[in-house]
Order: structure tokens, then C-alpha cells, then sequence
């Protein structure tokens, strides 16, 4: 038996599931997961996200902490999925000298990535780059956008972000890429309402898109926008459009919102 082992029977047992009932949750056969419990097999990571996902918990808890003890109790300040504890597992990939690559999620895989973006394997098959005028001590990754939401950046336009490990780090009217639950990678300018909540104000720089809420608890990455890669120059019609009176629309809708939520 492994710690793994222990700990998935523990959980399993703690919120009366069979065998059956956790593997069909998880997409899995049964004999996979007996094999899990009983230290036959390890699970591969998409698999622990999964679990982690279903108990409410963080795969470095699940592998590397023994939750049998104390009854598997987990504070708040212990839990990883806390607000400005780290988000998730990165799988990064490396050159033959060692060196972080810049992997690139193409439009096509953006949906595979909201599954796939903690999978080594998945990861591996992306196309990578690298770019000498970024500072070495970071992890970055490229996401090419699409529609018109952030005009002048047009679909296509591809993002070099940097990976910001929590929601803390966030600055007020930043662009940023986010892997999230329900949406899957979208690239918005965001607002924090406060400390006080996990609501973050999501803006397109094209008015013509509605700002719209989301909750820290919902978003998976995030990545700080620090370059851009585009085959099309900007229209100086669209700058134009960009401007600070635009900015200064963004914030008045913050602060409307901010209203709505004291009043509720």
C-alpha cells in the first residue's frame, strides 16, 4: 500500500461511495480504481486532478499527505484551493539544455486544453518556442485568441503569458489569460472588487462585449499577459477606440457593479 493508496480508500469510505459510484464519477473502470486502492497502480495526473476536483482538495494534498490522520481533517488556511494559495499542478516542459519552453495553445486545442492542461503528455504535444527578450526566472505560455472582444487585437493574435500563481498577484486594469471551468482560456482586462471578495470583474476592450463576474473559485490558471505575437498590424481606428475615455467607461461599469453587490 502507498499514501495514494491510503488516501483515495480513506476519502472514498469517508463520503460513503463504492467502488463503482467513484469510478464511474471519475470516467474510470472499477478494476482501475481497486488497483488504485490497493497500490497496484499509481494514478496519472489527470486522474488525480479528478479526484482532487471530486474531494475538494489539492493533488499535492492527496499524494503527499496522510489525511487518515485526525480524520483527514483540512483547514482552511492548509487548503490550496484557498484564494491566494496556489491554483493548480503546472506541467511545464523543457529544452535539451534544461530550459522552459514557451508552449503554444493553438485555437484548435483550447478546448482540449480546460482537460488536458495538466497532463504531461498532453502538454508535450504542444508546439513551443522561445523568446530571448523575456526574463528567464518566470513560466510562460502562449494562448492565440479568437473573436473580437479585445480589439485591437484581433482573433488570431497570439498572447505570451506569464504564470501567476494566485489571484492575489492581480493588478486592477491588467489583461490576463484564464483557464476557467465554465468558459474554458479567455483573455480579459480585470477588475478586483476588494480583498474582501472572490469576485474578479471581467472587461473586453470592445464595448460592445458586457463586463461579467466570475469567482476565484472558478478559475484554474493564470496568466499575466506580458507580450503579444500578431501577423496583422493594428488599425489606428482601433487604437483609437482603446482610449482612456474607454478605459474610464470600464471603471464606471466597476463601479456600478460595486453598487449592485453592496445593495444585494
Amino acid at each position: 500500500m502507498s499514501l495514494i493508496s491510503d488516501n483515495l480508500k480513506f476519502l472514498r469510505k469517508k463520503t460513503n461511495l463504492t467502488q463503482e459510484q467513484m469510478a464511474q464519477q471519475v470516467g474510470i473502470k472499477r478494476s482501475l480504481l481497486g488497483a488504485y486502492e490497493e497500490g497496484r497502480a499509481d494514478p496519472r495526473i489527470s486522474n488525480l486532478l479528478k479526484f482532487a476536483e471530486i474531494f475538494d482538495l489539492a493533488v499535492d494534498q492527496i499524494i503527499g499527505t496522510d489525511l487518515t490522520i485526525g480524520n483527514g481533517a483540512v483547514t482552511d488556511a492548509e487548503n490550496p484551493k484557498s484564494v491566494k494559495d496556489n491554483l493548480r499542478v503546472l506541467s511545464i516542459t523543457v529544452d535539451k539544455n534544461n530550459k522552459e519552453n514557451i508552449e503554444l495553445v493553438p485555437q484548435k486545442a483550447a478546448a482540449g486544453y480546460l482537460n488536458g492542461y495538466a497532463d504531461p503528455e498532453f502538454i508535450e504535444e504542444l508546439p513551443k518556442f522561445h523568446l530571448p527578450v523575456l526574463p528567464e526566472n518566470a513560466t510562460y505560455r502562449a494562448f492565440e485568441i479568437s473573436g473580437d472582444s479585445m480589439l485591437p487585437l484581433r482573433s488570431g493574435t497570439i498572447i505570451v503569458g506569464q504564470f501567476l500563481e494566485n489571484v492575489g498577484g492581480i493588478k486592477n486594469g491588467k489583461t490576463y489569460v484564464f483557464v476557467t471551468r465554465d468558459e474554458g482560456v479567455v483573455y480579459k482586462r480585470v477588475f478586483k472588487y476588494s480583498d474582501n471578495t472572490d469576485l474578479l470583474c471581467f472587461a473586453s476592450d470592445n464595448r460592445q462585449y458586457s463586463t461579467y463576474d466570475v469567482s476565484a473559485k472558478d478559475i484554474i490558471e493564470i496568466w499575466e499577459a506580458r507580450a503579444f505575437i500578431s501577423m496583422e498590424f493594428p488599425d489606428p481606428a482601433d487604437e483609437e477606440e482603446i482610449s482612456l475615455k474607454r478605459l474610464a467607461d470600464i471603471v464606471l461599469d466597476l463601479q456600478q457593479e460595486v453598487i449592485k453587490l453592496k445593495d444585494k
